[in-house]
């Protein structure tokens, strides 16, 4: 079944309602953004943010969302399957600190998905995509030369710069 206004009980009252935007009889208005940066630009004090599938959306945008909630001091969720250790959907799962609440819901904790359906589908998709798409795992992508911890641990503010006798004017 397709998700559609049509669908909800009792049927609420739209004022507007079109292919990017509906207002609900309360006042409520959701309206979808295109997702490229520099057309959602402008758009200000929402109430709440909804990044669907956040790990493929550029950072571009994230950072262009992100002014649009300092009036209305609105929410943003972002909802997503990993996809590789990259992005600002990776950075605020592991690193956000205390300001993000994450929520993680595997297959195997999904009542209608069997048992035999993710085992043909780790089959089908291989051990790197099923453990993302199913399990919600950020695993290393395909084309990485070395693992995240590992350019992690090599990262230090100890480490004091080389100027190898060249002046700079700052």
């Amino acid at each position: 079944m397709q998700l559609h206004v049509e669908n909800i009980a009792p049927k609420p009252i739209l004022y507007e309602d079109n292919k990017l935007s509906c207002v609900f009889e309360n006042g409520s208005r959701v309206v979808a953004l295109p997702g490229t940066e520099g057309t959602i630009r402008g758009f200000s004090a929402p109430s709440l943010v909804i990044e669907d599938e956040a790990s493929r959306v550029k950072d571009e945008i994230y950072a262009a969302i992100r002014p649009m909630l300092a009036i209305s001091h609105g929410r943003l969720i972002l909802m997503s399957t990993p996809h590789g250790k990259r992005g600002h959907f990776f950075e605020a799962w592991q690193n956000g600190g205390p300001s993000w609440e994450r929520i993680k819901i595997t297959a195997d904790q999904c009542p209608r998905i069997t048992q035999d359906f993710l085992k043909e589908e780790r089959k089908a998709l291989g051990d790197w995509l099923y453990r993302q798409e199913y399990f919600g795992e950020f695993v290393e992508t395909e084309d990485q030369v070395f693992h995240y911890e590992e350019v992690m641990s090599a990262m230090s503010d100890d480490v004091e710069e080389i100027n190898f006798g060249v002046k700079r004017p700052w």
